[in-house]
């Protein structure tokens, strides 16, 4: 059976004042819909936006105070955003990013927006990639609307969450699921999505990983060493915490496990972790079989991607 045929979208990213570091307008070709992106610094000029005293939403981003490697977020909705997000911000501490959503022509209603805001918290709760600074989860099941308006907001959110990692918020992104993948089967290096790629350390501790939606994911099984001296400050708080959230359990006197996968921002990163110090991952990370590390098998991809 066919598959169904995927397309590319166009974003536009609007400066407002020309400079990369102010005021954003992002929209997504064919969609009313508008999100606007300032920081701290900029925050006076988003809130004189007249877009910004229309019905609709808006996400508080940040560092969490609690936790420096994590991110933190508040998601709101208001008749009018402008007053709204002027106290909510003003009530927290720990936001460098305001994003409000709303639309070129002023069509969402106190309702829809109700639900946009149930749902992105509810999302953004599965997903776990952020700390959400809302006190309560109100359930979209409760934001009642008629079936075809639900349809609309769901076709809305479905933008959105192809436009938010664009401009820096991945809050609504879902973590990927990895599973282990079978060894080659011949000598031959392979190519395209679904390589697996290991870490086999003179210690003994091996590790195993993969590739999606360009996160680097350690699988569950693969092993970390701990207590060696060498683990710099960054990695070893991030270590810290895989332990405490129990990805990664006592194996023995000098190794953890991965009790489930994870992923990392990046090869290093993942890497740092299993070999308890700072690594560099492009050339730690080799395609399972074979010498080739991480960083080689990105060129031959490129290579092969260039040939068609």
């Amino acid at each position: 059976m066919d598959q169904p045929a995927t397309f590319g979208r166009t974003i536009q990213l609007f400066l407002v004042d020309g400079s990369p570091g102010g005021l954003l307008i992002a929209t997504l070709h064919g969609w009313t819909g508008a999100v606007l992106v300032a920081s701290q610094l900029h925050f006076s000029a988003l809130t004189a936006r007249r877009e910004v005293d229309r019905t609709g939403i808006y996400i508080l981003y940040g560092p969490d105070p609690n936790d420096p490697l994590k991110m933190r977020a508040y998601v709101g909705e208001a008749d009018s955003v402008k007053t709204r997000i002027v106290q909510s911000a003003g009530e927290r501490s720990f936001w460098e990013t305001a994003v409000v959503v709303t639309t070129s022509d002023d069509a969402l209603s106190k309702g829809h927006v109700r639900y946009l805001e149930a749902r992105l918290i509810e999302i953004a709760a599965e997903a776990g990639r952020v700390v959400l600074d809302n006190a309560q989860e109100p359930s979209s099941d409760k934001r009642r609307l008629p079936e075809a308006d639900r349809a609309n907001m769901e076709a809305f959110l479905a933008n959105l969450r192809t436009v938010l990692p664009v401009v820096g918020l991945d809050l609504l992104k879902a973590r990927p699921t990895a599973t282990v993948v079978a060894p080659p089967a011949s000598s031959s290096v392979p190519s395209g999505p679904g390589v697996t790629f290991e870490i086999r350390h003179k210690s003994g501790v091996s590790a195993t990983a993969t590739e999606q939606d360009d996160e680097f994911i350690v699988l569950a099984g693969s092993e970390a060493l701990k207590d060696t001296g060498h683990a710099q400050r960054s990695y070893g708080r991030l270590k810290q915490e895989l332990v405490d959230d129990g990805v990664l359990s006592d194996a023995g006197a000098d190794r953890y496990r991965f009790t489930r996968a994870y992923s990392f921002r990046s090869p290093s990163a993942a890497a740092a972790v299993v070999l308890d110090r700072n690594s560099n991952g492009r050339i730690e990370w080799k395609v399972k079989g074979s010498q080739q590390s991480y960083h080689d098998w990105q060129q031959a991809e490129s290579v092969r991607a260039e040939m068609g």
